[in-house]
C-alpha cells in the first residue's frame, strides 16, 4: 500500500496536468481565431463577392476549381438540404452530415462561408498554413500530459520511498541499543535530511553514552564521601568531637561540589551555544579567584594582562577556579597565573610547582573521572574539574592543553578568542592611564 505522502505528491502532479489540459481547451475556445483562424467576417465577405451567382452550377464549378487551385485547398459546396453540389480538389462525401461530429465538422474541415442561396461552402487545407496543422491541438497536449504523468510515477515513488525509510528509521528509535542510521542516497535535499538525521543520531548516542558514563562514575565517586560521612556520623553520635564534626562538614562539602559539577557538566552537554554572553575581564576574574583560594600571598600570584573576551562570566570564573583547585590538590605552591594576548587570542597560563603529572598521561587528564592505572581510592582521581575546564573553554571557542614547562610541577594553557569589545576596552584603558 502506497503512503499518503506518495499519493498526495502524485495526485498533485496529475491534477496539475489536468488543469493544464483544461486551461488549454478553454484558451482554445475563447482565444482569437479558434477554428476560424480569426478572419470570419472577411472570409464571408470574400465568399459572397467571389461566388456572386451561386445558382449557375457550371460557373460555380469553375469558380471553386480556380479557387482550389490558387489556394491549394479542397472545396465543396453543399446546398441548403446538405447535398453536395460541386467540389474541387480531394473528393467530398455526398452529404454534409457525414462530416459533422458532435460540436463541429470532422477534423480539418471548416465552413468557409454561406452563399446567398443558403448553400454552404466547406473547405479543407491540403497543407498546414503558417506552421499550423489541422489537428486538434488538445490531442498532443493531452498525450504529453499522459506521458508526464506516467514518467512522474517512478520519480515520485523513488522520492517518497526514501522518505518512508527515513520515517521508519525515526520510528525505530528506542527499539535497539544503538540508534539506527539511514542510507544517504543522492545529493538532493532528502539526502541532506538523511545525513542530518544520522548526525543527530550520532550526537544523541554520544550524549546518552556520556550521561551513562557520568552517572556511573558519579555514583562511584559518591561512595567514598558517603561511606566516610556515615562512619563520622556514627562516631559523632557515640563520642562527639570537633574533629569528627569537621570531617562531616568536609564530606558534605565534597558531595555538594561533586553534585554541582555533575549538574554543570550535564547542562554543558546540552548547550549548543552560550545562553548569556557579555564582555569579561579575565585578569579581574583571575585576581578574584586567587584571593578566594585561601592561600598566602606568596603562594599564588597573578601577572600580565589581556583584552576582554565575550562570554559567560560565571562559566569563565568556574574554569579559572577549577584550574587553581587542581593546582592546590594535585600540585604544590607557588601557583603562578599569567595572562597574555596574541593574535586576537587571550592566553591564560596556570602553573604549580608540585610533583608534576604521571608519565604518559597526556590528554587523558581531561577525561571525566580519570584515575591513573594503579592509583588507589585514597590517592583519588581528577574527577570532573579538568573536564569542565575543557568544556567551558570549547563553549567559548577556545582550547585548553597541557603546557610544556621546564622544572617541577604541571602547567595548563587556555586560549580564548578576544571579544568584539576588545578594542574599545584597550582604548578606555589607555585613556584612564
Amino acid at each position: 500500500m502506497r503512503s499518503r505522502l506518495f499519493w498526495k505528491v502524485y495526485l498533485t502532479i496529475i491534477a496539475s496536468l489536468v488543469l493544464v489540459v483544461v486551461a488549454g481547451a478553454v484558451l482554445l475556445r475563447l482565444g482569437p481565431g479558434g477554428d476560424d483562424f480569426g478572419w470570419n467576417e472577411r472570409r464571408q465577405h470574400f465568399v459572397e463577392t467571389y461566388f456572386a451567382s451561386p445558382g449557375d452550377r457550371e460557373a460555380l464549378a469553375g469558380d471553386i476549381g480556380r479557387l482550389a487551385e490558387a489556394l491549394r485547398i479542397d472545396i465543396g459546396v453543399f446546398d441548403a438540404d446538405g447535398s453536395l453540389i460541386a467540389s474541387a480538389g480531394a473528393p467530398f462525401p455526398e452529404q454534409i452530415e457525414t462530416l459533422q461530429r458532435r460540436r463541429g465538422l470532422e477534423r480539418g474541415y471548416f465552413i468557409a462561408g454561406t452563399l446567398s442561396d443558403g448553400s454552404s461552402l466547406v473547405a479543407r487545407f491540403q497543407e498546414p498554413v503558417d506552421g499550423r496543422d489541422s489537428r486538434n491541438p488538445l490531442i498532443p497536449i493531452s498525450l504529453a500530459a499522459v506521458i508526464i504523468g506516467l514518467a512522474a510515477y517512478p520519480l515520485v515513488r523513488s522520492l517518497t520511498r526514501r522518505l518512508e525509510r527515513l520515517r521508519n528509521g525515526v520510528e525505530t528509535w528506542g527499539d535497539e541499543a544503538r540508534l539506527p542510521r539511514v542510507a544517504v542516497e543522492g545529493k538532493d535535499e532528502i539526502a541532506a535530511l538523511a545525513a542530518g538525521f544520522n548526525r543527530a543520531a550520532e550526537r544523541i548516542e554520544r550524549l546518552i553514552e556520556a550521561h551513562r558514563s557520568l552517572l556511573a562514575n558519579a555514583s562511584h565517586e559518591l561512595r567514598s564521601p558517603l561511606a566516610r560521612l556515615r562512619l563520622a556520623v556514627d562516631r559523632q553520635a557515640d563520642r562527639p568531637s570537633e574533629a569528627l564534626r569537621a570531617e562531616i562538614v568536609r564530606n558534605l562539602a565534597e558531595m555538594d561540589e561533586l553534585v554541582e559539577e555533575i549538574l554543570l557538566a550535564s547542562r554543558l552537554d546540552r548547550l549548543d551555544a552560550l545562553e548569556h554572553t557579555e564582555p569579561v575581564d579575565l585578569l579581574g576574574l583571575a585576581a578574584e579567584e586567587a584571593a578566594f583560594a585561601d592561600l598566602p600571598d606568596e603562594a599564588i600570584s597573578v601577572s600580565g594582562a589581556c583584552g576582554m573576551v565575550q562570554g559567560d562570566a560565571r562559566l569563565l570564573r568556574r574554569m579559572i577556579r577549577n584550574l587553581i583547585l587542581n593546582a592546590v590538590r594535585h600540585g604544590a605552591p607557588p601557583i603562578d597565573i599569567r595572562l597574555a594576548q596574541e593574535a586576537g587570542t587571550a592566553i591564560i597560563e596556570i602553573r604549580d610547582h608540585g610533583p608534576g603529572l604521571p608519565p604518559g598521561i597526556g590528554e587523558r587528564i581531561f577525561e571525566r573521572f580519570y584515575r591513573p592505572q594503579g592509583a588507589s581510592e585514597a590517592a583519588g582521581g581528577w574527577g570532573l574539574g579538568l573536564s569542565l575546564v575543557r568544556q567551558i573553554a570549547e563553549k567559548h571557542g577556545g582550547t585548553v592543553m597541557l603546557h610544556e614547562i621546564a622544572g617541577p610541577g604541571a602547567g595548563f594553557e587556555i586560549r580564548i578568542p578576544l571579544g568584539a569589545d576588545h578594542d574599545r576596552f584597550e582604548t578606555a584603558a589607555n585613556v584612564s592611564k
